[in-house]
């Protein structure tokens, strides 16, 4: 019974944390986006691509939720410690991305040609979400 309680909250927290962690970074981003409107409103479309780049994590949680659910019967609480680590490291990578952005929309709103670098930073954090979902589905 507890072992069952276990992977639910796994897979709680995989979906939950990576739901969190994005709307938290897409929202910074977002922010950092509205603000620039005001000082340059032509760079509106490169505002909104980096405004979304941390939603990707929330999609990762929920890739994984679907692909993992099949573990509650199987290992219930592999399931739980999957769940947490995935999710905390959706969570923190999308609030990181989502700093990054808004830190290069700032940038480009002054006027700044960094586009394409700052989609190189915003890589960065989202490198990890990405190792932690290729593992989290390795792991048999």
């Amino acid at each position: 019974m507890i072992e069952s309680l276990l992977g639910y909250l796994g897979l709680g927290l995989m979906l939950g944390l990576s739901g969190v962690g994005s709307a938290y970074g897409t929202t910074i981003a977002a922010n950092a986006a509205e603000g620039a409107l005001k000082k340059n409103k032509e760079k509106s479309s490169a505002y909104m691509i980096l405004s979304a780049l941390p939603a990707t994590q929330g999609l990762y949680g929920f890739v994984a939720f679907l692909m993992l659910q099949h573990w509650l019967t199987e290992n219930p609480i592999l399931l739980f410690g999957i769940g947490l680590g995935t999710g905390l490291v959706f969570l923190l990578s999308a609030i990181r991305q989502g700093q990054t952005a808004a830190n290069g929309i700032a940038s480009i709103a002054q006027g700044n040609d960094v586009m394409t670098n700052t989609m190189i930073y915003c890589a960065l954090p989202e490198f990890y979400a990405i190792l932690s979902l290729v593992a989290a589905l390795m792991i048999k």
